[in-house]
């Protein structure tokens, strides 16, 4: 597995699920659409810890810069 995220696109990714987890500790975002918006930020923390896309796979993007 090799990485694909850049620091930016890790940034932006946890950032974004800490606004859902805000939004949803505040009650702002409830029923289906906390489910789906809290699982979408499960996946953002988990690619940006492990810095690896798998749906960047089929389309060859890469948004880390090759040393």
């Amino acid at each position: 597995m090799k990485k694909n995220m850049g620091t930016i696109d890790r940034v932006v990714r946890v950032v974004l699920a800490l606004v859902v987890g805000v939004l949803y500790l505040t009650g702002q975002i409830t029923g289906v659409l906390a489910i789906v918006l809290g699982v979408l930020a499960v996946v953002f923390l988990v690619t940006s810890a492990i810095g690896f896309c798998p749906l960047y796979l089929p389309f060859r993007l890469s948004t880390r810069k090759e040393p």
